[in-house]
Order: C-alpha cells, then sequence, then structure tokens
C-alpha cells in the first residue's frame, strides 16, 4: 500500500473560495458528513486571526449550498468550531468522488489558501494516474505532492498514539468531536449532555451511550500505549 498526498484546487466551491479570500484561515474537517435528505450536518474547526475568521465566515455564508454555518465557540480567539449545515443536492465533495472511486482517505483533510490537502492509501492494483484524471474531470487542479510506500514512512510518537481511534465507529467518533468541539469536556465548563444531544439531533440517552463507548475505547487505547 502507498501513501499518497494531493493538493486539489476545488473550484467553484465555498470553502475553497472562502479559504482563496482569507490564506490565512486553515479550515479542518473534524467530523463526517451526517444526516438525511437534501440537508447535511458536520463540524469543521477554522484557525487563524479572529478578524480573518469572521470574514471567512461571511463568504462562506454566501454560498448557496451554505443552509447555516453557526460557531461553536467565541470568535475572539485563534480558532473556532463551527457546525455547518450544506445543502447536499448543490455541495460537491472530494469525499464523496473517492468514495465513489473506492479509494481509502485520511480523515481531517485541512484546506489553506485556497488548496486542500488529500491524503489517500493506494491499493498495489490502485491506478493514480485514474485517480488524478477522474478528480480533474470535475473542474479541479490536482499536483501530487508525495507518493511513498507505507512501509518507508516514519509515524511520529503523536500519530501511533492516535491510532487506536481508529477503533471508534463513525458514530462515536461524530459525537466525540462534536462534544469536544462543544467544551463538554472543558473543567467548569456548563455544556451538558443535553446540549450535546440538541445539537447532533439526537436523544441524551443515545449521545451518553456513544460518549461511553468511545471513551472507553480511547481510554483503553491510551492505557496500552502508557503500558509499551
Amino acid at each position: 500500500m502507498r501513501e499518497v498526498t494531493l493538493r486539489i484546487r476545488h473550484h467553484d466551491t465555498p470553502e475553497c473560495g472562502a479559504s482563496a479570500r482569507y490564506p490565512e484561515v486553515t479550515l479542518r474537517s473534524v467530523s463526517s458528513m451526517t444526516g438525511r435528505g437534501t440537508e447535511r450536518k458536520r463540524i469543521i474547526e477554522l484557525r487563524g486571526p479572529g478578524d480573518d475568521i469572521e470574514g471567512f465566515l461571511e463568504a462562506f455564508r454566501e454560498a448557496e449550498s451554505v443552509v447555516e454555518a453557526e460557531p461553536l465557540s467565541p470568535l475572539e480567539g485563534f480558532h473556532v468550531y463551527v457546525a455547518l449545515v450544506v445543502d447536499a443536492e448543490r455541495w460537491d465533495s472530494i469525499a464523496e468522488r473517492l468514495s465513489d472511486l473506492g479509494i481509502h482517505y485520511r480523515m481531517g483533510t485541512t484546506i489553506t489558501a485556497g488548496i486542500e490537502r488529500w491524503t489517500l492509501y493506494l491499493e498495489p492494483d490502485d491506478d493514480l494516474s485514474a485517480v488524478i484524471r477522474a478528480l480533474e474531470a470535475g473542474g479541479n487542479d490536482v499536483e501530487l505532492a508525495r507518493n511513498v510506500p507505507l512501509s518507508e514512512i516514519e509515524r511520529p510518537p503523536q500519530l501511533e498514539l492516535s491510532r487506536f481511534l481508529e477503533d471508534l465507529t463513525p458514530r462515536q467518533r461524530e459525537v466525540l468531536a462534536v462534544a469536544i468541539a462543544m467544551g463538554y469536556y472543558e473543567h467548569g465548563g456548563d455544556v451538558g449532555i443535553e446540549t450535546v444531544a440538541d445539537e447532533l439531533e439526537l436523544g441524551t440517552t443515545t449521545v451518553w451511550e456513544h460518549l461511553s463507548r468511545a471513551e472507553a475505547k480511547v481510554m483503553a487505547g491510551v492505557l496500552d500505549r502508557l503500558e509499551t
């Protein structure tokens, strides 16, 4: 298997358009897209100067495909979490294109200065040229930044530590990400399980179960690392 990094300028999309206008702001996907029907939800993180983040959000909201983009934390700091609601019928997603091609990719894509950075994992029989051509066929500019066998990559300690997160289900990752983004785990904070459940539009019992299971897996992973 090979690890491939692509830099993609995703033309005519609100995230890349706003990013190009505010190059000091970096967008990172925190959760996967969820929901049914035409409206889908996800959590994103924006990092950069406060004024630029505010301008980024204003530009982002101008897009017809963006239904809502509401901050979950104050705009005063250097980073903010945002609850994003989009019109799925108008939202053009690189993730969906890659999924349609049967390509594995890393979660947590970042966008800076109008460029999306995607890390793909290709099987020996995957045709990288065909993948690039398929992405370019959607009107995107694609640049190959990295293409190396996984066996030759030296993983930093923090990445090794994060591998146990792969044991979480997509729903557990989403609930945990939203809880963290909203300040559920902050000492002395006033965000309770009900607030997280309201944001996810789920029952409090359901959210509690997902968080409990996610926390158990994360703590088990941490314990394994501490004992090695």
